[in-house]
């Protein structure tokens, strides 16, 4: 699954772009066929629990096919796990900041509009960016912000719904919405820049970084698990509401999620972002076929800023997937121009 030469081509990177993409939008129908008619209620947070374990199986077996034998495996995992407690530490970062961004996420839904909710949280898609510019030392030209801020456009149209008349009338605290959107964004950037950093800034192996995040990713959704649905999964079993499109659903994540790491590591957040957004467009147009929804015009026009600025991104310029050494004033600025 990873390339053999360091320096990774781009018919490799395009390669999982394009599996990420699909995986991404297969999972997206599948979940929303498992909420429609294809299962019963299930607790999602041992979902993503069990997900967490599968991608740290997942990525054990490929190290030991990197490895070459068992016992080699066992070594790697005493010096690069076990027996570096920092860096295991130093991984726990970007599952703990996830773990608030969920949390800060449904705090701001349950007190915002959802029409303010979906547009307010796709400003994470620049917030990356802004992430990837301060933290990695990188730079972009005026045509790729321009593209960065289409993006987050297009994906805010192609997920907009009509705001929904409602007898129902629920307490809302706005600047307490605001407050937790803005930090579930910027933990959004900042969680996906930093894995970024850690997978760049050293030589080791790609799957020792996933199963050191993956292990304390077990941890933190367990501790979400007893604190969300405690009582609950104690009552009626951990497993409960769990068929078979449930477990494709959480084997469609777990490929995902390694798919995303490799993106992360041979491309970077930023492109991973164009890749969602194109997932999105892809799920959408497979539920349209598969579940008769309605093509609509804001979706039309969201499907086609995305894909406007999926080619002006990627139209050519200096490579900026590596990170950089720190560079002099002068020759920023020259980086900066279109």
């Amino acid at each position: 699954m990873s390339p053999p030469k360091e320096n990774v081509s781009l018919l490799f990177k395009l390669y999982c772009l394009t599996v990420m993409t699909l995986v991404a939008a297969t999972y997206t129908v599948a979940l929303r066929y498992t909420r429609t008619v294809g299962a019963e209620l299930y607790f999602s947070t041992t979902a993503v629990c069990i997900t967490e374990v599968i991608k740290l199986f997942l990525s054990m077996g490929i190290l030991a096919r990197e490895s070459g034998s068992l016992a080699r495996l066992i070594t790697s995992l005493k010096e690069n796990v076990f027996g570096s407690p920092k860096e295991l530490l130093k991984l726990s970062v970007p599952s703990l900041v996830y773990a608030l961004q969920n949390n800060m996420a449904f705090v701001a839904l349950s007190n915002l509009d959802a029409a303010v909710y979906q547009v307010t949280y796709q400003l994470k898609i620049p917030c990356t960016a802004l992430c990837t510019v301060l933290m990695l030392n990188r730079t972009l030209s005026k045509l790729q912000w321009f593209s960065v801020f289409m993006l987050c456009g297009g994906v805010i149209l192609v997920q907009w719904k009509p705001a929904q008349a409602t007898k129902v009338q629920v307490e809302q605290n706005p600047w307490l919405g605001f407050g937790a959107i803005t930090i579930a964004v910027l933990c959004s950037g900042f969680a996906g820049v930093y894995f970024e950093k850690v997978l760049k800034s050293s030589d080791t192996s790609l799957w020792v970084r996933n199963i050191q995040m993956y292990l304390s990713g077990i941890v933190v959704t367990l501790v979400y698990v007893y604190m969300s649905d405690g009582a609950q999964v104690l009552e009626k079993g951990f497993f409960y509401g769990y068929t078979c499109f449930v477990w494709l659903v959480i084997f469609l994540a777990s490929v995902g999620g390694l798919y995303t790491s490799i993106v992360v590591k041979y491309t970077d957040n930023i492109m991973k972002g164009f890749s969602a957004a194109a997932a999105i467009v892809l799920s959408t147009v497979a539920s349209v076929i598969l579940f008769g929804l309605q093509i609509t015009v804001t979706f039309t026009l969201g499907a086609l800023l995305v894909c406007v600025s999926i080619y002006l991104y990627g139209l050519p310029r200096q490579d900026t997937t590596k990170i950089q050494p720190s560079e002099t004033k002068s020759s920023k600025e020259r980086l900066v121009a279109v």
